[in-house]
């Protein structure tokens, strides 16, 4: 029985490998300071979000034992039935304080935030506008929620403001979403230009900072307090899995907000509670920030060294943050220069359709705080060697 479809599965993936979209998991053994180990041997790993370079910091692993020490493994229940722990509100309170909103609500993943929380504020008297390049759980959430959607060209707030002008009245809501820093291309938003055309059009402002969280601001906050902005987007997400070291996501808002997805958020009424031990290594990140902000601070002198000497080179480079993509546009060029690359051991993954949009495929690589300087060096070097 199914044999069409088995066919079917069969056909889809002989069609990847043939147009070099085909994906395969690879086992990582251990890490050891920037660099990972695959079948006994070393790379160079330029595709971790573990920016500040904390998922293995003393801290973080201290705080996670102690809390599995004292609330055990599991986290037994969803948060409305037996599963809402002290530990919970703890670091609600602690991700609202860093973001400066009045409330924060956590979730499994950022991929249930968004798919969870975009439908919950949305339906079909909601109209949705969103930048083209949000990441596939953004879309996948609006195509949850049934609204009626536009995506702007990347970043061009006349775009934006032509399609709102356009729409608005024909709505009840306008819900307006963008990330702060973008997972694929590395740029920032024009955050003040969404904010005020956000105010004129009485839209609801929507910011992924998974990204941005952790890096910049004087707190780590993200880039939506670096533009002194947090209290004109109604919703922050963010998730605790790439530069706060641990798992997890979060919606900062406020109290009345937070009530309403509560009771509305599907993801969070039918999940179960993040464990203790996730609950104290994510804690134990905010607390990194305050205790050694000289981690953002030479992250950024870093990025911002290899990304001039890659440009001297003449490689076309996009980006102003952690997030180096460089853009080779043909997909199977893209794959051959990553293959080179991991034989000489740099582990770049080739981002392609439909991750990124058709004819910009590109090597991501992401710079973490344990990169040394003289091994990025040693990246450029290879960069400009292969033909």
């Amino acid at each position: 029985m199914g044999e069409n479809m088995y066919n079917e599965i069969k056909d889809y993936l002989e069609e990847q490998k043939e147009e070099k979209l085909f994906r395969e998991l690879k086992t990582i053994k251990n890490n050891d300071k920037g660099y990972i180990y695959i079948k006994n041997k070393k790379y160079l790993d330029l595709s971790s979000n573990d920016y500040l370079s904390i998922s293995d910091h003393p801290h973080l692993i201290k705080r996670s034992m102690e809390f599995t020490e004292k609330y055990g493994t599991g986290g037994r229940a969803s948060r409305l039935l037996s599963g809402n722990f002290e530990y919970h509100i703890m670091l609600e309170e602690k991700i609202a304080e860093l973001k400066n909103k009045k409330a924060g609500l956590i979730f499994g993943n950022g991929y249930i935030a968004n798919t969870t929380v975009i439908p919950a504020l949305s339906g079909r008297d909601t109209i949705i506008f969103a930048d083209r390049l949000v990441h596939a759980s953004i879309i996948d959430g609006i195509i949850l929620s049934r609204s009626k959607f536009f995506r702007f060209h990347h970043n061009d707030i006349g775009h934006l403001e032509q399609l709102v002008e356009r729409e608005r009245n024909k709505y009840k809501n306008v819900l307006i979403i963008t990330e702060s820093l973008f997972s694929m291309d590395g740029d920032k938003a024009p955050l003040k230009d969404i904010v005020e055309l956000k105010e004129k059009y009485d839209a609801l402002l929507y910011v992924d900072e998974a990204h941005a969280t952790g890096i910049f601001s004087h707190t780590g906050s993200g880039l939506v307090e670096e533009e002194g902005l947090s209290d004109k987007c109604d919703i922050i997400m963010g998730t605790f899995s790439k530069a706060l070291g641990s798992y997890g996501a979060y919606i900062t808002t406020s109290e009345l907000m937070k009530e309403y997805l509560i009771n509305k958020a599907r993801g969070f009424i039918f999940s179960t509670a993040l464990p203790p031990s996730v609950i104290g290594a994510s804690i134990a990140g905010i607390e990194l920030l305050k205790k050694e902000p000289n981690r953002r601070e030479e992250l950024l002198d870093k990025c911002e060294y290899f990304r001039k000497k890659l440009l001297n080179e003449g490689l076309e480079v996009a980006g102003d943050s952690q997030i180096i993509p460089i853009i080779t546009g043909d997909t199977e060029k893209t794959v051959y220069v990553a293959e080179e690359l991991l034989a000489k051991g740099c582990f770049v993954l080739p981002i392609r359709p439909p991750t990124v949009p058709e004819g910009s495929s590109r090597l991501r690589l992401s710079v973490t705080y344990d990169h040394p300087v003289k091994a990025l060096d040693k990246v450029v070097e290879l960069l400009i060697s292969i033909k």
